[in-house]
């Protein structure tokens, strides 16, 4: 299958108008829309927006006319652009490209505040209400009521399946602030989830995660009153070697990666047969740590036989190195997508964008998307056309 992708928000389709939009991405050689059908908050900078320049998204909504009988007690809030228009709708009714929904699962402030007992919750039990837990029945109900829903209600190519794990303790919060010093190790532990789901499903395969909560609660207090700053590298290390030294949280985040693959399978297996089911493990660089968030590469790609990865870096060289390991992590199965931004704050002049295209698909990543129109400038457009031209059919 060819995807030439260009990843696309609803408000910035509605801005310009579909027809024009697709114009202008056939125009480039892109063959697939890949389209926000579930989002969360931001504030974006559009250089080409019509209607304004800065534009801040309803926090944790959806973009498709949802099915409320497809979910249990969790159910996605629409977005307010659907008063007015199915962008999707008119998406896919034009029939002039492949449209590819992109959906945010599990990161999700507005329903995380609302259904608390579904989020993730740290040693001391803090709810981290930007992420449903995969653990959480209901917060499962959700993410697999999103993925049948869309693919059920429009005649979409595939899914792009982002956040269906753990999101990492440091992930950008609005306002997110503190006055200690943070590093690998703290984040590690402070990442981990013990709600009572997790806690729970760790019990019935054998794990002590009750114990282990105690002391990953121990040890974080213990270091928060210290006046102790760990360097980066001592942190890394000391992190990696609790990992190796202590069974028991070894034995934890295998886990979180086996509930993270149980509810892919879960929605691989209740989606229509015919759409193309793809996990972007993570957003985080490199791929290669995708692991902390419950992405296990491998077994990711039994499952769908797609990975979509964001090569997120700065240089063809790191992209290439980047390449080589996720490669190897894949053991030379399934098929391998590739997501690019080309512009800041990842490859900012067109000859290394260039040379980053010649890397994948010398790699043999043909099938590629770019991230993300509403916020690239032209140029940056009219590179992504120079670029697939020398992409092989």
């Amino acid at each position: 299958m060819s995807y030439k992708a260009i990843y696309t928000y609803a408000w910035d389709l509605a801005d310009h108008g579909i027809a024009n939009a697709i114009e202008a991405f056939r125009e480039q050689g892109l063959d697939t829309v890949t389209f926000a059908g579930s989002y969360h908050a931001g504030k974006f900078l559009r250089p080409q927006g019509r209607s304004g320049k800065v534009y801040f998204p309803e926090d944790g909504t959806v973009y498709f006319k949802a099915d409320p009988s497809r979910y249990g007690k969790i159910k996605p809030v629409a977005n307010s652009i659907l008063e007015n228009q199915d962008v999707l709708g008119g998406l896919v009714g034009a029939d002039a490209m492949a449209t590819n929904v992109w959906l945010v699962l599990l990161h999700n402030t507005n329903l995380g505040m609302q259904h608390p007992e579904s989020v993730v919750r740290n040693a001391f039990g803090d709810p981290y209400f930007y992420n449903l837990c995969p653990s959480a029945p209901e917060a499962r109900a959700y993410a697999i009521g999103l993925a049948t829903d869309v693919t059920t209600s429009y005649p979409v190519s595939g899914l792009s399946m982002e956040a269906p794990g753990f999101t990492p303790y440091a992930h950008g919060f609005h306002h997110e602030f503190g006055l200690v010093r943070q590093n690998a190790w703290f984040e590690g532990y402070m990442g981990l989830c013990f709600c009572d789901h997790c806690v729970g499903a760790a019990a019935k395969a054998g794990i002590d995660a009750e114990g282990l909560r105690r002391k990953v609660a121990g040890l974080l207090g213990d270091y928060l009153e210290s006046d102790v700053d760990l360097p980066q590298d001592m942190a890394q290390a000391m992190w990696l070697a609790d990992i190796e030294g202590d069974g028991e949280l070894r034995a934890y985040l295998q886990f979180r990666s086996r509930q993270v693959t149980s509810l892919v399978t879960e929605i691989r297996d209740r989606v229509r047969k015919d759409v193309e089911v793809a996990v972007i493990p993570s957003v985080a660089r490199p791929t290669g740590g995708a692991w902390y968030e419950g992405s296990d590469l491998a077994a990711l790609m039994d499952v769908t036989g797609l990975i979509e990865a964001c090569f997120y870096e700065p240089s063809a060289a790191r992209i290439k190195a980047d390449l080589y390991d996720t490669r190897r992590r894949l053991g030379g199965q399934g098929r391998l997508r590739g997501i690019l931004r080309p512009s800041f704050p990842d490859i900012e002049n067109k000859a290394e964008f260039l040379a980053a295209i010649d890397t994948l698909v010398a790699g043999g990543v043909t099938e590629l998307a770019f991230y993300n129109w509403g916020h690239l400038r032209r140029s940056s457009m009219d590179w992504i056309g120079e670029a697939l031209a020398r992409v092989p059919a």
